[in-house]
């Protein structure tokens, strides 16, 4: 049976809750895997060409680590394609939670419909943006010729660039398959364990990461508003509170309320902030003041939080009672 082990000693109460939190996520999310394919765009020199290299400096080639640039990825028409990607990162992070397995995040139930859509749309801008790059690419290639000089390799380039810079996306399974409970019933029982252990892995994994988000715009927030410049007060963007709104509204969609005082610190700010407008801010002095003073309350709570986080491990597939060791 899957063990949970604080090594901090956590109540009975507490661990309840954090795998009653477990089960919620567990029925009301869902597994999905966002992957790209990207061409890179730095190769390592070959052994002549490390020595060549490290004769110039007077090394070793074998102690010498070298590589070679092949695109100049600030051409705008390059920045364009990262910047895509970066909209889908920022996009697929910002409606799910993280989940212990390599390439895997959390998204609710009833988002998948419009994850996929969402995906599809930023498939297409992708796929633009990359036409428009592969009609610089002979541009990029010429230039990266003259920079490389004898380092330059044709071979190092693929005649086009449609297809090395894709998205996609699946919805795995996190479940072990059903056909186990029937065919080997201790197995099944063993992955049902492991997958419990690992959604209470996914509970501990949420909370951190709101945890230092909510601390992270909170501490932005209260700088922009405290600080001077000059000896004058720091010039602060509307973001600055949307991103605590934005966070307000995400922890809202995604919380599985697995931390009663995350839960409250965040309804604090809210309360804080409520109705409050940028400019309101730029031209009161008096109620910057008191915001930041609110806030810091708030904060200094967050940071004992994040201080006093449990060390926990989660025993996987731990032997039975009175199972040999």
């Amino acid at each position: 049976m899957s063990t949970l082990l604080d090594l901090d000693g956590p109540t009975h109460a507490a661990a309840t809750h954090d795998v009653h939190a477990a089960q919620r996520l567990r029925t009301t999310m869902a597994a999905a895997r966002v992957s790209f394919t990207w061409l890179g765009t730095r190769k390592t020199l070959n052994p002549q060409q490390k020595a060549q290299a490290a004769e110039a400096f007077g090394a070793a080639g074998e102690f010498l680590s070298a590589g070679k640039k092949l695109l100049d990825t600030r051409h705008p028409a390059f920045k364009a394609v990262t910047a895509v990607r970066g909209k889908i990162v920022g996009y697929w992070k910002g409606i799910s939670l993280p989940y212990p397995e390599p390439g895997i995040r959390l998204i609710r139930q009833d988002q998948i419909a419009e994850l996929d859509q969402r995906l599809q749309g930023f498939q297409g801008e992708l796929a633009g943006a990359v036409t428009q790059l592969d009609q610089q690419y002979g541009e990029l290639q010429a230039a990266a010729r003259d920079r490389l000089g004898t380092l330059y390799n044709p071979a190092d380039y693929p005649p086009s660039l449609r297809g090395w810079f894709q998205v996609d996306w699946e919805y795995p399974s996190v479940e072990p398959p059903s056909y186990l409970r029937q065919l080997h019933p201790e197995i099944f029982r063993q992955e049902q364990a492991r997958v419990a252990a690992r959604f209470e892995e996914a509970v501990q994994l949420a909370e951190t990461a709101f945890l230092e988000e909510f601390s992270g715009v909170i501490a932005h927030l209260c700088e922009r508003i405290t600080g001077e410049a000059d000896g004058k007060p720091k010039v602060f963007r509307d973001s600055a509170i949307g991103n605590l709104q934005e966070f307000f509204g995400r922890f809202k969609s995604l919380n599985v309320h697995s931390h009663a005082q995350l839960d409250e610190l965040v309804a604090q700010a809210q309360r804080i902030v409520g109705g409050v407008q940028p400019q309101t801010l730029r031209d009161s002095p008096p109620m910057r003041q008191q915001i930041a003073a609110q806030l810091s309350g708030v904060q200094a709570a967050l940071d004992g939080l994040l201080v006093d986080r449990p060390r926990r491990r989660i025993l996987r597939d731990a032997p039975p009672a009175g199972g040999g060791g």
